[in-house]
């Protein structure tokens, strides 16, 4: 499945113009509060949205097309976009109705690394003035297939860990398509994986033990009950299951990172997006994490938001985007690694980004 090369975005929240930006399997995201990382992030899931004909219902719970567009539409009359795939490019404008909607100004694909060709070489337009992407309809392979890829990208947020969080609650057991974006759905998930994926799953349970030593393994019953939730056993007492609650927060999000990046390849979504995963987590388990993710990059492309200096410290400079806010604009640059040589000889990434070298702190 083809991930995405380079990426435009020009009016969206506060990315008012991003051209032609590279990405590569490993994309780590740093800068102070409010530089834009988490809108990067966000306008894939609206892509996703998008994709899954539910842009309207997106806009109107974003609080409609002046909170999306940069500095509503007063300043931004359109929202524009570019995603390069491999041999793709799809290209999309957004503009705002006197009805407090977004429409498609034009929505089409182009072949090859320059937009547009010679009208020979294109697929036809999805036209103009819809409401909804018509990607997922469209007959023409070359949309097809970009939107294969697009539908196989995942925006994944563990934050929710408390008393009635979903990932506590019991759910369907047969509800294991996929992880879901909040984990929703992890006992389920994690009882296919023992039941299917055997190995993956004791890639899963070990990951686990490295940061939470008195975790046993996941309770799976032989009952035939519909409904499932997680419940695990501590070692040396496998005869009590405790519940999810008894987890802390931080080992509950460890455990669904571990069965996000560790679930079998052919499982796993091409693109896969996390914002802030270190959230709750110690040090320890911290330095985990960053080789899951490592291990992951080799395979699927990932986008990471992070405000840890821990995990910084993991990633080489060319893994990093710096994230600054300059005239009232997100500003995104990836970290040269010759540039910083000298720096490097005597300090961490960690130490710079601290230090303003590498910017993305607050100014």
């Amino acid at each position: 499945m083809p991930a995405v090369s380079k990426l435009t975005i020009q009016g969206y929240k506060s990315i008012r113009d991003l051209r032609d930006f590279e990405l590569t399997n490993l994309n780590v995201l740093i800068g102070a509060n409010g530089a834009g990382k988490s809108n990067f992030i966000g306008f894939f899931r609206m892509l996703a949205e998008m994709y899954d004909q539910r842009l309207q219902l997106y806009v109107q719970k974003q609080g409609g097309p002046d909170a999306l567009l940069h500095f509503s539409r007063k300043t931004t009359s359109s929202l524009h976009a570019e995603l390069v795939f491999d041999k793709y490019r799809y290209r999309f404008d957004l503009a705002p109705t006197n009805d407090n909607r977004l429409i498609y100004e034009n929505e089409r694909i182009g072949l090859g690394s320059d937009f547009p060709l010679s009208p020979e070489e294109l697929p036809p337009p999805l036209g103009t003035g819809h409401a909804e992407s018509r990607i997922r309809n469209a007959k023409d392979a070359h949309f097809q297939t970009v939107g294969r890829a697009i539908e196989n990208w995942r925006v994944y947020h563990f934050h929710d860990t408390g008393e009635t969080a979903k990932v506590k609650q019991p759910h369907s057991i047969n509800d294991t398509l996929r992880l879901k974006a909040d984990g929703a759905n992890l006992a389920a998930y994690l009882r296919m994986l023992h039941t299917k994926h055997e190995a993956q799953y004791r890639l899963i349970v070990d990951s686990v033990r490295l940061i939470a030593p008195f975790f046993d393994d996941f309770v799976h019953r032989d009952d035939d009950a519909h409904v499932i939730e997680l419940e695990w056993t501590e070692k040396g007492n496998p005869d009590t299951p405790f519940k999810a609650h008894m987890l802390s927060d931080g080992t509950l999000r460890f455990i669904c990172l571990c069965t996000l990046l560790l679930q079998p390849w052919a499982l796993m979504p091409s693109t896969i997006l996390i914002d802030e995963p270190e959230l709750g987590l110690h040090p320890y388990a911290i330095n985990v994490l960053a080789d899951l993710l490592k291990r992951t990059s080799e395979r699927r492309q990932l986008i990471v938001s992070t405000q840890s200096v821990e995990l910084l410290n993991c990633f080489e400079p060319s893994d990093i985007v710096v994230v600054d806010r300059e005239d009232n604009a997100s500003a995104f640059r990836r970290l040269d690694a010759a540039s910083l040589e000298n720096w490097l000889e005597e300090y961490s990434l960690g130490d710079l980004w601290e230090r303003n070298v590498l910017g993305g702190r607050p100014s």
